[in-house]
């Protein structure tokens, strides 16, 4: 650390509360500069100043543990962020990143990891309700609250030298510079037609049980008390030559996304998608909606193993069903853009592998025609209009491989014979030869070495060998690497993101600034891809919504029209 080029490191962790859908109330601040030793404890009516108590500039360094929480506090007090920050968890996670599960990888996991004191998950737990409640708090209790604020400082104490020789600063200074930039998004939210969330929370009970009354009977009646019965749901499937992926103990795989591939090849089962998905994943009375209308929602940067964000489907608006979605609309005089990487997983392999022909394939600009038509399959000029299965059928082929698939398994996925599975894959393997060649290679790294790492150093671990995960893994890292610097080129250019996604991006905007927004926000989004992969930009495209419309995907508008149905039905009491 003594080399670390900065004047001052600065230990730091704030206290806080905040309603579900709610910006933060920032209770107190314990700051420790380790150079000279200065430490600053302030109490929330403290905190109230126009400049933060410390330097932010170039020369400072912020030493936190998941530093979104710090950041977040920071933007509730009109406070700039640091420029440099260096997060803990983040470096935690990628040091450890499958290797850990024994204490999990919040501060406590992290010092036990390093054999380092630390306070009891009892007393933390006790100390967080005191906090979430809200107060007011009487004066033992504040230096109570004061005096565990400052042990988590005092924790990073301990556990920074013990990582430090083990940080690549250059790169953890970009995660960490994502984490603030995260707190950024959180805090905007997600615009919700509030009175529509409000009538669905209404009568949302009676419509759930005649949504699955009326999408049932289409299916041979799965549902039986609100449980999914499997045994039925297979004799719909024999019943109507619907080949289905098995687990390894020969049950069906009904695992979401396998649910939403096969809806995919076979539209049929869109609905019954939905609704589990509806049923499962989404409690529609405990999305956090904050006072002002607006879905806030934990981005939790860096949770999977590829380092990609993964927010809680339960809290937020984009990550359930898709009808829910149509929830979203706009306030008046403003817009919403939904901007994605096209075929994103697909450029990233062609580029980091560096076939050429896959290159080309990509840059014809719908690669899964384009694949059927150097297969025969389609005629040269289809579209994805014109041959949707058969577009469908090279989509999943392209996973297939990404995923390292046997033929088995992506025979039962496209509902082919194997014999037709092994004809698809072993014609790719024959074309796209170098594209193998790197894939195959990562696998044995792997298998030999027992890691591999992105482009920036985000490290996965194998204590068990998995040729899926391994042969994904520099494509998924790379997408994730690629949408946070996206994300921090997008705000620092004065977009207003509101939400990241898989490969895709949310923003928002005044109706008047609509063009550049948007132009910025593709541009933000082909500079990072460029970045990420050098003289290979990847192409972007944009939805728009501008106020009064919501946002709607074709795919979700079955579900969300019937749904109102119902709920029409049930406002005239009709059911």
């Amino acid at each position: 650390m003594d080399s670390w080029p900065f004047s001052s490191i600065w230990l730091i962790d704030f206290e806080f509360n905040a309603l579900p859908g709610e910006n933060p109330n920032v209770v107190c601040l314990v700051a420790w500069e380790i150079r000279t030793g200065q430490k600053i404890r302030l109490w929330q009516d403290q905190l109230q100043q126009s400049l933060p108590p410390f330097s932010v500039g170039r020369d400072s360094l912020f030493v936190a543990y998941t530093f979104t929480a710090e950041a977040s506090c920071f933007l509730a007090l009109n406070w700039p962020l640091p420029e440099n920050t260096l997060d803990l968890y983040t470096e935690f996670r990628c040091l450890t990143n499958d290797l850990w599960p024994f204490a999990g990888d919040g501060l406590l996991g992290a010092l036990a990891y390093f054999g380092l004191p630390s306070i009891s998950v009892q007393e933390k737990e006790r100390m967080r309700e005191l906090i979430m409640g809200g107060g007011p708090w009487d004066e033992e209790q504040k230096r109570g609250i004061l005096a565990y604020c400052e042990s988590d400082v005092d924790a990073l104490y301990r556990l920074l030298p013990a990582m430090a020789p083990k940080i690549d600063l250059p790169r953890a200074l970009l995660r960490g510079k994502f984490m603030g930039y995260c707190a950024r998004v959180e805090a905007s939210g997600i615009p919700i037609d509030f009175p529509s969330y409000e009538r669905l929370v209404t009568h949302w009970d009676r419509a759930e049980d005649e949504l699955i009354h009326q999408i049932n009977l289409d299916y041979y009646r799965p549902y039986r008390d609100r449980h999914f019965r499997h045994m039925i749901f297979e004799w719909y499937l024999v019943r109507n030559s619907i080949p289905w992926p098995r687990t390894s103990s020969g049950r069906l795989d009904l695992q979401s996304e396998t649910f939403e591939r096969m809806a995919e090849l076979y539209p049929k089962l869109s609905p019954l998608m939905e609704l589990r998905k509806t049923l499962g994943q989404m409690r529609l009375k405990e999305l956090p909606i904050g006072s002002d209308g607006r879905n806030r929602f934990s981005v939790r940067p860096f949770a999977a193993r590829t380092s990609r964000n993964q927010p809680r489907a339960r809290e937020f608006v984009l990550g359930s069903a898709a009808w829910l979605r149509g929830l979203i609309k706009p306030t008046p005089g403003r817009g919403i853009a939904y901007v994605d990487w096209e075929q994103q997983e697909f450029g990233i392999g062609s580029a980091l592998s560096g076939d050429q022909l896959m290159q080309q394939v990509y840059s014809s600009g719908d690669p899964y025609i384009t694949l059927a038509e150097h297969a025969g399959v389609v005629p040269k000029g289809a579209t994805k209009e014109s041959h949707p299965h058969e577009r469908g059928l090279y989509k999943e082929l392209i996973i297939a491989t990404q995923y390292g698939l046997g033929a088995k398994t992506f025979s039962e996925k496209i509902g082919k014979s194997k014999v037709e599975a092994e004809t698809l894959l072993s014609d790719h393997k024959r074309r796209y030869k170098k594209f193998w060649t790197w894939s195959d290679a990562a696998v044995r790294y792997a298998s030999l070495h027992g890691r591999l790492w992105s482009v920036f150093g985000w490290v996965r671990h194998y204590r068990d060998m998995n040729e899926k995960s391994s042969r994904n893994f520099l494509i998924q890292s790379c997408g994730a690497e690629m949408l946070r610097l996206a994300i921090i080129l997008g705000l620092d250019a004065g977009v207003q993101i509101i939400a990241p996604l898989h490969d895709a991006l949310m923003i928002e905007f005044d109706l008047r600034q609509e063009d550049e927004a948007i132009w910025k926000m593709q541009t933000a989004m082909r500079r990072a891809s460029e970045i990420v992969l050098p003289d290979f930009p990847l192409r972007t495209e944009a939805m728009v919504v501008r106020y009064p419309e919501r946002f709607m995907e074709d795919r979700g508008r079955p579900m969300w029209d019937l749904i109102w149905s119902i709920v029409h039905e049930i406002e005239k009491g009709d059911l």
